[in-house]
This record gives C-alpha cells, sequence and structure tokens, in this order.
C-alpha cells in the first residue's frame, strides 16, 4: 500500500480533512470518465482503460497541482 505525505497536502493550504473531500470529488470525475470509456469499448476494442485505483490517481493529481478546487465561502 502506497502512502502520501500529509504534510505535502498543507502547502496548498488544504487539511487532512479538505483534502480527502477535494480528491473524492476528483476520484468520481476519474471514474465517470473511465466508465465511459468502457461503454465505448464495445465499439473500438482498442482503446486502453486506467487500472489503477482512481483514489491514489485523484490524491496523487491533487499533490501534483492537477485539480482545481475552490473553498465556499460560508462556513
Amino acid at each position: 500500500m502506497h502512502s502520501l505525505p500529509i504534510e505535502e497536502f498543507e502547502k496548498f493550504g488544504l487539511n487532512r480533512y479538505e483534502a480527502i473531500i477535494v480528491a473524492s470529488q476528483h476520484a468520481r470525475h476519474l471514474n465517470n470518465l473511465r466508465l465511459k470509456t468502457l461503454e465505448q469499448m464495445e465499439e473500438n476494442p482498442d482503446l486502453e482503460i486506467e487500472s489503477r485505483k482512481m483514489t491514489m490517481c485523484a490524491l496523487r493529481d491533487l499533490l501534483a497541482g492537477n485539480v482545481k478546487f475552490t473553498r465556499p465561502d460560508s462556513v
């Protein structure tokens, strides 16, 4: 099992809970893209699909700065 340092998320101004919420939303988005690709594979079997876990992909994307997010103003 891979581990990601929690301190890395603080560079983006996120605590661990905010990071998990943002990453889970991104993981859902990635999974929806993967499901659409699976549907298209029936017509075109040459398409490749992401085989890694979407949660780890989302966390890595977040750490790489590839995920855009905004905080709600109301708290």
